[in-house]
């Protein structure tokens, strides 16, 4: 998608106006924009949402407790863990029932696209992760099997072993009917660039499965300065990490392979959109050989969508579209870690028109995560 001087003046001047209109920031009472649409104009799926079993949590403890040296990340973020559900934050991660369902009604959410929380099973040995991740496939299944208007799922995978993570896609979308993939970043510091796994993408683009990359903590050789500052979350660490895997994943010509393939990262692109000029300026380095066919760029709006989960910010949302297309820009929450009725009213009042607010909030997600979601 070509821009120009004119485009960006535009996207500009929409932007100041959402800004002018509070709809951004740390304000939590906006003020509307525009006069809001109607709720049953569209239907909104949010595609960025996690959930977690009570025997991963129970799994997690074990390995919290061993303190680990290749997991000082998960440790950092997760030592207060409760794996009992006895407390309210890990009770809702746990919950596929009424108490998550009022949760969406309440901020009229329609479904949710639901992904095994970070880390998932990544921090496990090949043979743990392999069989916790099977077990949150079938019960989420399950949960969208009782619930099918209101939840689609993704399979979990543990990337240890790619043979058998391959095996998991196919199941998770071919018998359960899960709609796409969840990888939960770096595992135990290995990324899906590196070409041992590539039995997973090939599995992905053959059930036209969607890959979600959602972040976790820095690896364990980049981790211990973002630990340092507390800077491993949100403020940095994760897009940090997202974003050199995608870039990762781009570089070593993962989609030259796989033309096919579709990828999702969050957070509004983990930084990329900003910084996709300059990326391509400096791309590539590496041998001729050993590189991608096209610049970065060329993937993102090919091979590549992002949602705005955890960031209901006009000028983001805007940003992305004018420069990736808005077909690749979707709407998500990031429940339960983060959960604001008003950011929804935010997005509802994003100067767009209603086609590609549509797009955003419901029709890019059925296509992309191959949804049959009934137009009011």
């Amino acid at each position: 998608m070509k821009t120009d001087r004119r485009g960006f003046l535009r996207l500009a001047a929409a932007a100041g106006a959402a800004l002018g209109a509070g709809r951004v920031g740390a304000q939590r009472r906006p003020v509307r924009a525009l006069p809001p649409v109607a709720p049953a104009a569209y239907k909104r799926i949010a595609t960025e949402e996690a959930w977690g079993t009570a025997e991963l949590f129970r799994e997690w403890k074990r390995v919290l407790d061993a303190r680990p040296e290749d997991e000082v990340g998960f440790l950092a973020l997760w030592r207060n863990l409760d794996p009992t559900g006895n407390t309210g934050f890990t009770a809702r991660l746990m919950d596929l029932g009424e108490g998550r369902l009022a949760a969406m009604d309440a901020a009229g959410i329609d479904m949710q696209v639901l992904m095994l929380t970070a880390p998932g099973v990544q921090v496990f040995d090949a043979e743990t992760g392999t069989a916790l991740a099977r077990d949150s496939n079938d019960q989420l299944a399950e949960a969208c099997r009782n619930h099918p208007d209101r939840y689609a799922g993704c399979v979990a995978i543990a990337p240890q072993d790619p043979r058998r993570a391959a095996q998991e896609i196919e199941r998770g979308v071919q018998t359960l009917g899960l709609k796409g993939v969840i990888v939960n970043s770096h595992t135990k510091g290995e990324y899906l660039a590196d070409t041992k796994f590539w039995e997973i993408f090939e599995a992905a683009q053959a059930n036209d499965a969607p890959i979600y990359i959602h972040p976790r903590e820095p690896s364990p050789e980049m981790v211990k300065p973002f630990i340092d500052y507390d800077l491993l979350r949100g403020d940095l660490g994760f897009g940090v990490e997202v974003a050199f895997h995608t870039q990762a994943i781009i570089n070593a010509g993962v989609f030259d392979r796989f033309p096919d393939l579709k990828l999702v990262i969050g957070h509004g692109g983990e930084g990329i959109p900003y910084n996709l000029y300059r990326i391509d300026r400096t791309h590539p380095v590496r041998r001729p050989d050993d590189r991608a066919k096209n610049p970065p760029s060329y993937y993102m709006r090919r091979n590549v969508y992002i949602t705005n989960s955890g960031v209901a910010w006009a000028p983001m949302v805007l940003f992305a579209q004018q420069v990736l297309g808005v077909e690749r820009v979707l709407y998500a929450m990031d429940y339960p870690y983060q959960y604001d009725v008003e950011e929804v009213d935010a997005m509802d009042a994003l100067p767009i028109s209603y086609e590609d607010k549509k797009a955003f909030f419901q029709t890019n997600a059925e296509r992309v995560f191959n949804l049959i979601v009934a137009s009011s």
